[in-house]
């Protein structure tokens, strides 16, 4: 059984009166365990699948699951009770993923308000992202970057089953940004966590055991083991990467011809 399963699914959403796709038929699965970086440009949609993943966010058309249960047919008590034991987020914004007036150790125990508290691993948590000696200190007074890491330990602190952020590094030195990584392959490995990451830092996706691209609100492309692949859509799409336009400008017309293994696009004049 999949961890995350996407069926066509299609987002679209009113700016100005004005409908905009923020997804196009995107089709996805992703393993149990697996750490997935979800790469592409500002505006791609990127965001967009990660908050529909999370259950903020019903898809316009298409169907989702996550651990077998199609999320389209729990009502909002159902819903809740899923987002509340299965999944752990990390926003980009760091002051959005902790509450203020409450110290860095309550954060993390009140994240496990849904399942038995576990003051042990509140503990571990605090240690492995480095906030070890900070576990009094009231969020509110931590830096951005502190409070990035201790969204982090917030986000696992119910051991979720699929945990998804948001440019987790985006705030943080080198040195804390690995950290985060660390802790991100460690629950996929200890707990069998799935973890989902929209990311530009380049260390984050390299890291992780597979990338997706999304371009224009479609998988444009996959990587796995360092080696990039495009992705054939639905009704044979395949986008062209970026670096390759000056051969196959947009709008260009090329032959299709069949080799043993697959086609070949040779760009034409006529």
């Amino acid at each position: 059984m999949s961890a995350v399963r996407c069926d066509g699914i299609v987002q679209i959403y009113t700016a100005q009166d004005v409908e905009v796709v923020a997804l196009r038929d995107v089709d996805l699965v992703i393993d149990p365990g697996e750490t997935v970086a979800l790469l592409g440009p500002s505006g791609a949609g990127k965001s967009t699948l990660l908050w529909l993943l999370a259950g903020l966010l019903r898809p316009s058309a298409g169907r989702l699951w996550l651990d077998g249960v199609e999320v389209g047919r729990l009502d909002q008590r159902r819903l809740d009770r899923l987002r509340s034991t299965h999944i752990g987020m990390v926003l980009q914004n760091p002051a959005r993923n902790v509450i203020g007036y409450l110290s860095a150790a309550q954060n993390v125990a009140f994240a496990q308000r849904a399942v038995r508290t576990d003051r042990r691993r509140v503990r571990d948590l605090l240690t492995r992202v480095g906030l070890g000696d900070m576990g009094a200190r009231p969020a509110g007074r931590m830096s951005g970057g502190e409070q990035q890491r201790l969204a982090v330990a917030v986000a696992l602190a119910n051991a979720p089953r699929l945990l998804l952020a948001d440019e987790p590094t985006s705030q943080l030195d080198a040195g804390s940004g690995a950290r985060v990584i660390d802790l991100i392959k460690d629950a996929a490995e200890r707990d069998g966590t799935t973890a989902v990451v929209v990311t530009h830092d380049v260390a984050v996706s390299e890291a992780l055991s597979r990338t997706v691209t999304i371009r224009d609100g479609r998988v444009g492309a996959e990587g796995r083991r360092g080696e990039d692949f495009v992705v054939v859509g639905r009704e044979g799409a395949v986008q062209v990467p970026p670096e390759y336009h000056h051969l196959l400008p947009p709008g260009s017309m090329a032959r299709i011809e069949p080799i043993e293994d697959g086609v070949v696009l040779r760009r034409t004049d006529t």
